[in-house]
């Protein structure tokens, strides 16, 4: 049963909610609560145990009634206040560009951002169909925008949605986040109706497109080879109509589509989750890339901005590490002569550094997320190993799936009419830089509290050695090299490197793993990677003992 006090809030909470559907599912919630359903008021509690913070990546959370779920309250709570915040920083009458992707309730959040946006003076800028997240970070600058809203969960569980802030060109960063959310704070007692709306914007779609469209086409060289056979699966999200314009333009060939997974479908019904680094999640495509005999296999997260390679190796099809991804492109770029600064997060794996260095380019390591990574002066090539890319900085400053396809598409076709294959390209590397071997380790909890208490661990009892090597420890949250303070434990040693953190976008504790040979040691690369595959076995063990998971 549900007390008189909580009763009230719920029906309090329903009477300002403009979405029938969510005060609908309350009533469900309440009757089942009511009849002494365990579950039901588990989810209740859950779901008004407090508000849903706005932070750095915006908001994220499964969608339903309360105020620490995603819905049409919250949302107008958070637009409000960001619009409160544009204005109070002398941006009244400036654009603002608002993309939502095809999720669940992705097209009404973005109407009522646009709505609010517009009833505080702004100049809302909607698009008119649902699209990728790189389009909204592509308009923020081809449409002159102060900025910008992206109404997406990416690769999250179909029953989330999310709302991706942007300011100027980039992702927000702290303090911005907090001054936000202190706005939204200012307005989240008020009732969402007495926030001011308006329905005097206006939206965009056919002009955009094409202008994206035209840039992505201008990364292709007029000479470049163009043969290639390759598979492909947007993974039920909106990448693929984008992804045949582009082909159009640069004159690629059409993939082998995974039919099943290419059109937009909120409930994912083909995937346990809708993200390519996860097990089985390119399986389709996997199959079908060896049913046609492609070359590669490519793969966008939901809303494009991820981008997932797979290639046969020794005739055996895997997918590439989003480190091995981001040396291939950083090859690329460096070999295209792209001049300025190459960067990759701190959890991203070390040899960037020394490519960019064999190029003659400077280097920078940024804390996680392209937030940061896109907000690097003189940005040439960034990346994170969570295959993120930012491969066109200039025109998108962010990860974009759609503009690294391209550039794939391009990579391959030349390493083909070379004779060369991606396997051939990372031996190469592998020569010349080392072997460098990276990989994570996962831990998805229901319960927040798990992750905390295994950092509380590692950081009351650092390990000395992992893998046999002396490691040294730095606490992350005291700032590193320079970086800001965040919540992670970094490890190094000779030829080892671990970092340990809490997601901060699932509820996740993640390692990112890597072991090093030099490039002395790592000529006969057969023996090289297996020594390296032996001490990542170990490295393993080792952390996920020191966290107690």
């Amino acid at each position: 049963m549900l007390s008189e006090e909580r009763l009230a809030t719920l029906r309090a909470w329903q009477a300002q909610d403009p979405d029938p559907a969510t005060v609908a599912a309350l009533d469900h919630l309440i009757e089942r609560a009511e009849h002494g359903d365990a579950e039901a008021v588990t989810e209740i509690v859950d779901a008004f145990a407090g508000r849903l913070a706005f932070g750095t990546a915006g908001l994220r959370a499964a969608l339903g009634a309360g105020p620490n779920r995603m819905n049409r309250v919250v949302v107008s709570q958070a637009a409000a206040g960001l619009a409160r915040w544009l204005v109070a920083n002398g941006h009244r009458g400036e654009r603002v560009i608002v993309g939502y992707d095809a999720r669940y309730n992705s097209d009404v959040f973005a109407r009522d951002t646009a709505e609010i946006l517009a009833g505080h003076g702004l100049v809302p800028l909607l698009t008119d169909r649902h699209v990728p997240t790189p389009l909204v970070a592509f308009a923020l600058g081809e449409l002159g925008c102060a900025a910008g809203v992206m109404v997406t969960a990416s690769h999250n569980p179909p029953q989330d949605n999310g709302y991706k802030v942007y300011v100027g060109r980039s992702q927000i960063v702290s303090p911005t986040d907090a001054e936000i959310a202190a706005h939204i704070d200012a307005v989240a007692d008020a009732p969402v109706a007495d926030i001011p709306r308006s329905e005097d914007y206006s939206l965009v779609g056919e002009e955009l497109v094409n202008a994206y469209v035209a840039r992505d086409a201008s990364l292709v060289p007029a000479e470049a080879p163009r043969e290639l056979v390759w598979a492909y699966t947007p993974l039920h999200g909106v990448g693929a109509d984008i992804v045949a314009r582009v082909l159009t333009a640069t004159g690629f060939p059409p993939p082998a589509l995974v039919d099943s997974q290419a059109v937009p479908d909120p409930a994912f019904p083909t995937v346990a989750f809708p993200n390519p680094e996860e097990p089985g999640a390119m399986d389709l495509a996997l199959a079908l890339a060896d049913e046609v005999g492609a070359d590669v296999a490519i793969a966008n997260d939901p809303d494009a901005d991820r981008c997932a390679l797979a290639a046969p190796f020794a005739g055996v099809w895997r997918m590439l590490s989003g480190d091995e991804l981001g040396w291939l492109l950083a090859d690329d770029a460096l070999a295209r002569g792209a001049q300025g600064t190459y960067a990759c997060s701190v959890v991203s794996s070390t040899m960037l550094s020394a490519m960019a260095a064999a190029g003659g380019q400077p280097f920078a390591t940024t804390l996680t997320g392209f937030k940061w990574i896109g907000r690097v002066p003189g940005l040439a090539f960034g990346y994170e190993e969570a295959i993120g890319y930012c491969t066109d900085p200039a025109a998108v400053a962010d990860k974009d799936g759609i503009s690294t396809l391209t550039r794939l598409l391009t990579l391959v076709a030349r390493l083909k009419a070379n004779g060369e294959s991606v396997a051939d390209r990372l031996d190469a590397l592998a020569r010349r830089f080392g072997v460098h071997l990276t990989a994570p380790l996962s831990f998805r909890v229901a319960d927040l509290s798990l992750i905390s208490d295994a950092m509380a661990r590692l950081r009351q009892h650092l390990p000395a050695a992992l893998a046999g090597v002396a490691v040294e420890a730095s606490d992350l949250n005291d700032g590193w090299n320079g970086l800001p303070p965040t919540d992670g434990v970094l490890f190094e040693g000779a030829g080892v490197r671990a970092v340990a953190r809490p997601s901060g976008t699932e509820p996740k504790l993640k390692v990112y793993l890597q072991v090093s040979l030099p490039p002395e040691q790592s000529s006969d690369l057969v023996l090289a990677r297996a020594t390296a595959a032996a001490t990542m076995t170990q490295l393993k063990a080792d952390m996920t003992a020191a966290l107690g998971l």
